[in-house]
């Protein structure tokens, strides 16, 4: 599509869009069923419609789920994929299980294998990884999609910094087979706080808002900037500079480039998980998490309630608000008329990525 190359009067706008990319980006909700994954291979569907894993401040876990199975049976393991471990109990095909606090050695984090009567198996685990200095660091697996399929858990994860990590932290990450990290952030974030990673993890940057492909954007900066100035004082946003981020951060030509490098670099890391971020984990994550699970689809509620999640591992109740990420789909349709034709033309992802995506994160 065409796209505008800003005005010496729109530079003002620009800058301003530009403080708003450089924090943390929020997430935008994905369409409920995205074309995208219309050439994925067609795969059985787990027996689950519903699934969770919480863990107690005491390390004891409540465990919860929905099926059509007479009966579940759960096995606690150490690796997602992992077929033995060490059982935990067997109840109802829709119903909970609890394993105490004392239960379980220590692990660097447990995953539980749900074993229906009839069908197909599904881990879940509890999203966090207890990383203090990075709080928000949390598992986006665990979500069912629109035509009945998980996303895996144990494969990509989202976080805010990695500058604070201690050796400990960076252990817990080398137990979860972190291979790869990339951050959002722009040169003077990484210049402040560089990650601080254990060896044998690749570092890339896809800096959202990175001038290295231009000042361009895909419609007038100065109208993205008056509609979404509008749309926040409408909505009662608590931050309009937020308000605006998120509308520029689909409008603007160099966040395109930083969202397709991140699809594409979780797509083809091969050798293990992958973890994303940009400052507080909320923002420019946030966007690029709804991104990558509405090309998965998983339906627009849960995308938005992972989204607003980072209130509470934040510890911030007003760490993000809605609006900002409806803010971005909502610019999405206005450019190019649906999430699917963004996927393709905005960020210029192949079918071959998108299948690839799907086959890796999906269940079978």
């Amino acid at each position: 599509m065409r796209t505008h190359r800003i005005t010496h009067a729109a530079v003002l706008a620009a800058l301003i869009a530009g403080t708003v990319l450089v924090p943390p980006a929020v997430a935008a909700a994905p369409d409920a069923s995205p074309k995208a994954g219309a050439a994925a291979t067609v795969r059985a569907a787990v027996p689950f419609t519903a699934a969770t894993a919480q863990r107690a401040a005491d390390g004891g876990h409540t465990l919860s789920w929905s099926s059509p199975a007479g009966s579940v049976t759960v096995t606690a393991v150490t690796s997602p994929d992992a077929t033995t471990g060490i059982p935990v109990g067997t109840a109802p095909g829709t119903g909970s299980l609890t394993v105490p606090a004392g239960t379980l050695p220590e692990a660097g984090r447990w995953y539980f294998r749900l074993t229906p009567d009839g069908g197909a198996p599904l881990v879940v685990a509890e999203r966090s990884l207890g990383i203090e200095s990075a709080r928000n660091f949390r598992d986006i697996g665990g979500y069912r999609t629109t035509d009945g399929h998980w996303v895996r858990s144990g494969l990509v994860y989202r976080s805010n910094k990695l500058s604070g990590l201690t050796d400990a932290e960076q252990q817990r990450m080398v137990s979860q087979r972190v291979t790869l990290d990339v951050d959002l952030r722009n040169a003077i974030e990484r210049h402040e706080d560089p990650d601080r990673l254990p060896a044998g993890v690749k570092y890339q940057v896809a800096d959202v808002a990175s001038l290295s492909h231009g000042l361009r954007f895909h419609d007038s900066a100065l109208t993205t900037l008056a509609k979404a100035i509008a749309a926040g004082l409408l909505s009662g946003s608590s931050d309009l500079g937020q308000s605006i981020g998120y509308p520029f951060m689909v409008d603007f030509v160099g966040a395109d480039y930083a969202f397709r490098d991140l699809l594409t670099a979780v797509a083809t890391n091969g050798s293990g998980a992958t973890v994303f971020h940009c400052s507080a984990g909320k923002d420019r994550t946030g966007w690029g998490t709804a991104v990558l699970l509405t090309v998965l689809g998983v339906p627009r509620d849960t995308v938005e309630a992972d989204f607003l999640a980072s209130n509470q591992y934040t510890g911030n109740p007003k760490a993000v608000e809605l609006g900002w990420l409806r803010a971005a789909f909502a610019e999405v349709d206005h450019l190019y008329g649906d999430f699917d034709t963004y996927v393709r033309e905005g960020l210029k992802i192949d079918d071959a990525t998108v299948a690839a995506l799907r086959a890796k994160l999906l269940t079978d």
